[in-house]
């Protein structure tokens, strides 16, 4: 296969496995489990994989000087994998107790919007109207949907639907600021070093809020972190990083399209959410206007291989 084909493949998988953390979520979360406790063994045992990741991105190599890491650097990385990482990933999983998977994840999906708001609100950036129009496709998208969940769920889905939109507006300041730090020190470097940070934040968060006898929970909830960890949280940064790789960012992020629309199919498959017309609307609405957000960003500046 071409590089371009092989790009694009990891790509749709790295989206697909994304999208598959909000299902074992709402799985494990049948077995009486709470967020905290969950998200412990997600970066638990996600913890040694990131570590290996910032370790192998730093190590020496033939005829390129590795960038150390200044004070600055270090608070930086604090900062980010707080936002980005631990702030983000417990938000969500705290909203996925009230909500749909396939809410979740087209609330998840408005994060390109938000990057361009906050843009336009801390560092003047403008908004065209192509973009303008994509982001009220967008949450027209995302209001039908949720529209329909409270009427039938009430206002549990109210509070949900906040805890992830926090969680994606927290991310949205991780991918603003980070793109200084990203050039500096490369993205896999960065993220290896943010998410260990979050994995730390994740476990001390575990210690402090709950008792060790706490962390006895059903061993299915065991093999669900694993997975969690391991095939929906190591393994798509992965992907996703060769891919851009391969492909540029822009086209491995179009490809990323897929994720809302595996996550709606596994909702339906392995949680038997229904898959109604409102649904459809909302997903086909929100993939539709963040597709002529990102559209339109790409057009503006060159594509960068890291980001």
């Amino acid at each position: 296969m071409s590089p371009h084909s092989t790009g694009m493949l990891m790509a749709i998988a790295g989206a697909i496995a994304f999208s598959g953390k909000a299902i074992i979520v709402k799985l494990a979360y049948r077995y009486g489990v709470d967020a905290v406790t969950l998200i412990m063994y997600r970066m638990l045992f996600a913890l040694p994989m990131f570590l290996a990741m910032a370790w192998w991105a730093s190590r020496p190599r033939a005829g390129q000087a590795v960038q150390k890491l200044t004070r600055r650097d270090k608070w930086a990385v604090l900062g980010l994998g707080f936002s980005g990482y631990y702030l983000a990933s417990f938000l969500d999983f705290a909203g996925l107790q009230y909500i749909t998977a396939s809410l979740e994840r087209l609330i998840l999906y408005l994060n390109p919007t938000l990057v361009l708001i906050l843009g336009w609100l801390l560092l003047k950036k403008r908004i065209t109207r192509q973009q303008a129009i994509g982001m009220g496709l967008s949450y027209l998208g995302v209001v039908v949907v949720f529209g329909h969940e409270a009427r039938l769920e009430g206002r549990d889905v109210v509070l949900g639907a906040a805890l992830v939109f926090g969680s994606a507006l927290s991310y949205a300041f991780y991918l603003l600021y980070s793109g200084e730090y990203v050039k500096r020190l490369g993205s896999l470097r960065l993220v290896g070093l943010a998410t260990s940070v979050a994995c730390l934040l994740c476990i001390a968060q575990f210690l402090l809020l709950r008792p060790l006898s706490a962390a006895a929970v059903a061993p299915e909830v065991i093999w669900l972190s694993v997975a969690n960890a391991v095939l929906c949280t190591a393994l798509p940064v992965l992907l996703v990083m060769m891919a851009i790789e391969r492909v540029g960012s822009g086209l491995a992020a179009q490809a990323g399209m897929v994720g809302p629309l595996s996550t709606v199919l596994m909702g339906v498959w392995l949680l038997g959410e229904p898959l109604t017309a409102w649904v459809i609307a909302g997903t086909v609405l929100v993939l539709f206007g963040v597709f002529a957000v990102s559209r339109s960003a790409a057009g503006q500046t060159p594509q960068k291989k890291e980001t």
